[in-house]
């Protein structure tokens, strides 16, 4: 039965007011969050073991803050570059994920909020037959007359779940935390393919400079051979040496053969990267540059800060600690408010009026009273997923300090091999013009020359594999200090991150 609206106000607005401080002194049963220290507790240290000296700097003024690969000054390299964050699908699916994390942080707080409904509708409803009820004037009445009667009803409720432990706003920090972690993921997959694609870029590079030394090997080759040929037809050249001008030749032409299938796979690895089809890209050859920028130093404190791996780790650990919050909920009661207001009335005119209207309001409290330890199963799991996740936080941050140790001694190393090389590259070039002139002069057969041809081509090569590896060097040691030269990862633009308690910072 429906109970009519009293003229006098509704008491619903104090019941409203009440919820209100209910939510506003609602508990968050989380634990208070502390950033993960490093294992041991110990602070990162001053400096890099293999640089000790490698202090913060800054990268020339053309170069912007975080377009790291226009160190290299090559053009087609930063043209491709600039089209991995839009094209490459990988960094694509990371930035569909992120927006749906961002979306579900949405949903999630919505749920702090009363929900509203609204409906209306009209029915129409009658008799007939010989027993049909007949209405009039003088009464109802039995007979064999049909009627009809059609009825209006308009009806909106709200129901609102209250926050009184903090599950709803533990959900929510949870899901914008872990949206952060998205936003560190999408960034450490665009440098990722960004770091893929400079490598594969240069790589491609060092192999047309490799062509190019062979074309000039070839070309000579050829017209040693032709030279050897003649000699042998007049009986200055025995035919063995022909036979070594040939076999020198071959050997030549098939290495050739297995660059260019070296430049088709890395050509077809860019076009990827790039979000391309390989099936119609094309990287034309281009004179090889040597350049092998110097990377920008930072300390060690920064990698942390740096980082996108470490920041996403770092989030969800903060996600997994509201986590705990959530479960911890579920020992308490749930309060649940309703309201409804609605009007029926057989006249459209009348349907809003007093007389036809009706309200309701209440309140509901739920508990689980046994469940055999589900709830402190759960606890205990969330509390381990924490564990699991500070674990996780704390190997990321070991294996970007490692990173770091690694690329520095190795850029160490290849700088010094790299003296060497260009003296021994020196030094065979001279040999090689030496014995090129005594071979003209007939004092010399071509074997001696092949021989020594030989091992200036290895030279040159090694020379130009050691600058690649120099220069896939700065490309790696980028990555592993984060790749932006200044400051940290924002992985939330639109949503400030609370303040750490203790530990050490991950991203301002």
């Amino acid at each position: 039965m429906m109970r009519q609206i009293p003229t006098r106000p509704l008491p619903a607005r104090s019941l409203i007011a009440a919820a209100s401080l209910l939510m506003l002194a609602a508990c968050n049963l989380a634990p208070a969050y502390h950033i993960p220290t490093l294992p041991g507790g110990a602070p990162p240290p001053a400096a890099f073991k293999s640089a000790p000296g490698w202090l913060p700097a800054q990268p020339a003024d053309a170069v912007a803050k975080g377009a790291w690969w226009e160190l290299f000054n090559d053009a087609p390299l930063s043209a491709l570059e600039e089209k991995v964050a839009v094209t490459n699908q990988n960094v694509a699916a990371a930035r569909a994920a992120y927006l749906q994390a961002r979306a579900l942080v949405a949903q999630d707080r919505a749920a702090l909020f009363p929900t509203v409904s609204a409906s209306g509708g009209t029915t129409r409803s009658g008799s007939f037959g010989s027993g049909a009820i007949t209405t009039g004037t003088g009464g109802n009445a039995t007979g064999g007359t049909t009627t009809n009667l059609t009825r209006f009803t308009a009806q909106a409720s709200a129901s609102w779940d209250v926050d009184l432990w903090g599950r709803i706003g533990n959900t929510v920090r949870q899901a914008r935390d872990t949206a952060q972690a998205t936003a560190g993921d999408l960034a450490n997959a665009t440098l990722s393919a960004r770091m893929e694609l400079a490598t594969d870029y240069l790589s491609l590079r060092a192999v047309d400079a490799q062509i190019a030394i062979y074309d000039q090997t070839i070309a000579a080759q050829k017209r040693g051979l032709t030279v050897t040929i003649n000699q042998y037809n007049v009986g200055k050249a025995a035919r063995a040496d022909v036979d070594s001008a040939e076999v020198a030749l071959v050997n030549s032409q098939s290495s050739r053969h297995d660059l260019d299938r070296q430049r088709a796979i890395y050509e077809d690895a860019v076009a990827v990267l790039a979000g391309q089809n390989p099936s119609t890209f094309q990287l034309a050859p281009a004179t090889w540059s040597a350049n092998v920028p110097d990377v920008p130093g930072v300390i060690p404190a920064d990698i942390l800060q740096r980082r996108p791996d470490i920041a996403a780790a770092e989030r969800r650990v903060a996600a997994a600690n509201a986590a705990i919050g959530i479960q911890r909920a579920a020992f308490f009661p749930d309060l649940s408010l309703s309201a409804n207001l609605g009007a029926g009335s057989t006249a459209l005119s009348t349907l809003f009026s007093a007389a036809s209207s009706f309200w309701s309001y209440g309140g509901t409290i739920a508990e689980t009273l046994l469940d055999f330890g589900a709830r402190s199963a759960k606890v205990r799991q969330a509390r381990a997923a924490y564990d699991a996740a500070v674990a996780t936080y704390r190997q990321a941050a070991l294996t970007a300090f490692q990173q770091v140790e690694d690329n520095l001694a190795a850029q160490d190393a290849d700088r010094a091999a790299a003296a060497d090389l260009h003296a021994a590259e020196v030094a065979t070039a001279r040999s090689e013009t030496i014995a090129r002139n005594q071979f003209a002069a007939g004092t010399i057969d071509f074997t001696g020359v092949a021989s020594v041809v030989g091992t200036h081509d290895s030279a040159r090569i090694a020379l130009v594999q050691n600058t690649l590896n120099r220069q896939s060097n700065v490309v790696a040691l980028i990555g592993a200090i984060g790749g932006a030269w200044t400051g940290g990862v924002d992985l939330a633009p639109t949503t400030p991150r609370p303040p750490a308690e203790a530990g050490t910072p991950i991203a301002p």
